[in-house]
């Protein structure tokens, strides 16, 4: 049985680990949790970001030899529910930081968040709304 407290990793190709890095941790805040730190042949490079102590993560992959384009659709989300308004200070830190501001596909999004397409194109949402899961 799967509970709240099971660790949840979220795997996902990048074209740029090195841009990524800089929209999930410079702009988003998250931290680096883990990185390959050499290349190894057969192996793919890693990049996990998450916040400090959470319970889930990001594993963001590049395989050098066999590289996967990324192919994120509109409806590809990423949905941080922050309780409150979405700060222009955070939106502007991840744009500086090779994110994109988009227009949601949903518009349940435009009206309770802000979108940001990260440097591969997944959509990141800042949502107003608390979650009541």
């Amino acid at each position: 049985m799967i509970d709240s407290t099971m660790p949840i990793r979220l795997a996902r190709p990048s074209r740029d680990l090195a841009a990524a890095e800089r929209f999930y941790v410079d702009g988003l805040g998250l931290e680096v949790l883990w990185r390959s730190a050499k290349r190894v042949s057969g192996e793919h490079d890693l990049l996990m970001v998450g916040p400090a102590g959470g319970a889930w993560h990001f594993e963001l992959t590049r395989d050098p030899e066999h590289p996967l384009e990324p192919t994120p659709t509109v409806d590809d989300l990423f949905v941080v529910y922050l309780g409150a308004p979405v700060d222009q200070e955070l939106v502007d830190r991840l744009v500086a930081a090779g994110g994109t501001r988009v227009p949601a596909h949903n518009p349940y999004w435009d009206e309770y968040g802000v979108t940001v397409a990260d440097p591969d194109g997944y959509r990141l949402v800042l949502c107003v709304r608390r979650w009541g899961g």
